[in-house]
């Protein structure tokens, strides 16, 4: 081959490989990037109750509703009693085998003292000091009732026993005792039960509550429910 077909030949293959160079970076030259939809704005992402719903009343019955007072009774909780309030009604067996109600002591005040049972320590001390003091009360023109649970049989023990002269009521379905909110729930060495909470009550000669003394400590107690029953 002659000098001047051998350079004819050498520009031909440069000139190839130039446009092989070129090719190969046109294929490699980014195009233009798709730009990405923005992100929807998160203003209306977090959804809180609508004006219709936050407007409507709560159904939640109130307080003293009488759906509260059937819930209460339900969970065992009785509905507290207050001072100024009609004197709930009752009638019940006492000691002796007779039958004693509210009406009886119709336009006289009357002390009804709760206690947890008969014979027990406490409730004794309780009654001998009513009884102690009995005369006191009669002549203040005021009548005392003791109340359990116990049957009539048991009050009739207790009675004689003590030498107790105040009327013992027995009330086995606590319907009196869950009346004048004297059953509820109470708690003995880390044990939680129903059972009757130590309670006293005066009722006027008018029929309403005039005190109530809740969890009594028994000394002293008797004494005190009489001053009360004079000022009333």
């Amino acid at each position: 081959m002659s000098k001047k077909s051998r350079k004819k030949s050498l520009k031909s293959s440069a000139g190839a490989k130039t446009g092989v160079k070129r090719s190969a970076a046109a294929r490699a030259k980014p195009g233009k990037t798709r730009s990405l939809p923005a992100a929807k704005s998160t203003k209306n992402a977090v959804t809180g109750p609508s004006p219709k719903s936050a407007s409507k009343p709560s159904s939640a019955p109130k307080a003293n509703s009488p759906a509260v007072a059937k819930a209460e009774s339900a969970a065992g909780k009785s509905p507290q009693l207050a001072e100024g309030a009609k004197a709930p009604p009752f009638r019940l067996p006492r000691d002796g085998g007779e039958v004693v109600s509210l009406s009886d002591f119709a336009g006289q005040k009357l002390v009804l003292f709760f206690y947890p049972r008969a014979n027990t320590p406490g409730c004794t001390k309780e009654a001998i000091d009513f009884t102690r003091l009995s005369q006191a009360f009669a002549e203040s023109g005021t009548a005392v009732l003791g109340v359990s649970a116990d049957k009539p049989k048991a009050q009739e023990a207790f009675r004689d026993k003590h030498n107790l002269n105040v009327p013992l009521i027995s009330d086995e379905k606590h319907e009196m005792l869950e009346a004048y909110g004297a059953w509820g729930e109470k708690s003995l060495y880390g044990r939680t039960f129903m059972g009757i909470i130590r309670t006293t009550v005066l009722i006027g000669g008018d029929g309403r509550i005039k005190r109530i003394w809740r969890h009594v400590k028994v000394d002293g107690h008797a004494d005190a429910v009489l001053a009360a029953a004079r000022a009333a």
